[in-house]
């Protein structure tokens, strides 16, 4: 199938191996920014039968009801506001930092808008720490892609950066301003660079974001599969629960982590072209009908980012804390369909 392995795991069933991690969060304040994501809602969920309290912040207020032992509180407003950081980080001991614009093609198209939106919220929630003497953990969400084109793979933290977009210079930009105040002790930091992530959870708001749980759901729907060319670049394809358990690895283990970026991923390697057909095959055996998966013309215009083989060497943040993947793509792509299908009877059912 193109597969190239880098490291593989063990089966990993939902939060259970997580409940020793959860305890830590007992106690604390968490702020967690752009709420109504993808991660940030699977991050939330994970911590919901915490005795925590769990600040979702957003700026456009759409937000899931949640209930569970945790203390939940909604705040909307818009993080380019020195201001909404000062209430938002009242009395908070951990941030994780999702917020921003992630369009690669709307930042090469606005790069003053798109600094407004991912480097800015950054240097004001580190500046109000500074002003206000508050020191939090905070854990930024980056990109597997500031690196720009790997020369060599897997990718660890050793490859010097040079990206090829605008996006990936202004995530580059605010991981670095997180680095340097972690390093002059005003707050602990560190940032997860991730691969390919995809799973059970909302929709992406951004095009070009969730392309596989995008396919899936076509599969599911007898929809065809379309892919770009031949789809012979490989790509590193990370499933949500383990990404949800880095995040919280991460706060735990600030110690070793701080002022420090790491690579997240699952560690294989999959041609995109033979992922998408896996895919297809996993989908047929619910379905009883395998999609058809056409090759078609790539758009005019797109991004460099696109032409790229990606793989990922998580060992450094592995050693630090104990973190593993533990999905196999197949194993992510069959609980994602039976998510999918789940919802859709639940669904039904209440129409």
């Amino acid at each position: 199938m193109g597969t190239l392995l880098v490291s593989s795991g063990n089966d990993f069933e939902g939060t259970s191996i997580e409940n020793s991690l959860l305890q830590y969060f007992d106690g604390k304040t968490l702020l967690v920014t752009g709420a109504s994501g993808y991660i940030a809602t699977n991050l939330v969920n994970s911590l919901l039968d915490t005795h925590c309290t769990i600040v979702r912040l957003s700026s456009s207020g759409k937000l899931l009801p949640l209930s569970g032992v945790a203390n939940i509180i909604d705040m909307v407003g818009n993080i380019s506001k020195p201001k909404v950081w000062e209430k938002a980080l009242e009395n908070v001991d951990i941030v994780y930092h999702f917020a921003g614009q992630t369009n690669v093609y709307i930042a090469n198209d606005g790069a003053l808008s798109d600094m407004t939106s991912n480097v800015v919220p950054m240097n004001n929630l580190l500046e109000v720490c500074r002003n206000k003497g508050v020191r939090p953990i905070v854990v930024f969400s980056g990109t597997s892609t500031e690196v720009g084109i790997p020369n060599t793979m897997p990718v660890d933290e050793k490859q010097r950066d040079l990206p090829v977009t605008i996006y990936d210079l202004h995530k580059l930009m605010a991981e670095e301003y997180l680095k340097y105040y972690a390093r002059q002790g005003i707050v602990s930091g560190t940032t997860l660079r991730l691969a390919n992530v995809y799973g059970p959870g909302p929709k992406s708001s951004s095009v070009g974001r969730g392309v596989m749980n995008i396919m899936i759901e076509r599969a599911l729907n007898g929809e065809p599969l379309t892919i770009y060319g031949e789809g012979k670049y490989f790509r590193d394809y990370v499933y949500i629960a383990d990404v949800v358990s880095a995040f919280l690895r991460a706060a735990v283990y600030i110690g070793r982590l701080n002022s420090n970026h790491y690579i997240l991923g699952s560690g294989e390697g999959f041609k995109i072209a033979d992922a998408i057909n896996i895919v297809a095959d996993r989908a047929a055996l619910i379905t009883n009908n395998r999609v058809l998966v056409k090759h078609i013309d790539p758009p005019s215009g797109l991004s460099l980012i696109e032409d790229r083989n990606f793989v990922s060497d998580s060992n450094a943040f592995s050693n630090a804390t104990g973190w593993k993947s533990r999905h196999s793509l197949v194993e992510g792509i069959d609980k994602t369909l039976e998510y999918l299908t789940r919802n859709s009877q639940n669904n039904h059912l209440l129409n």
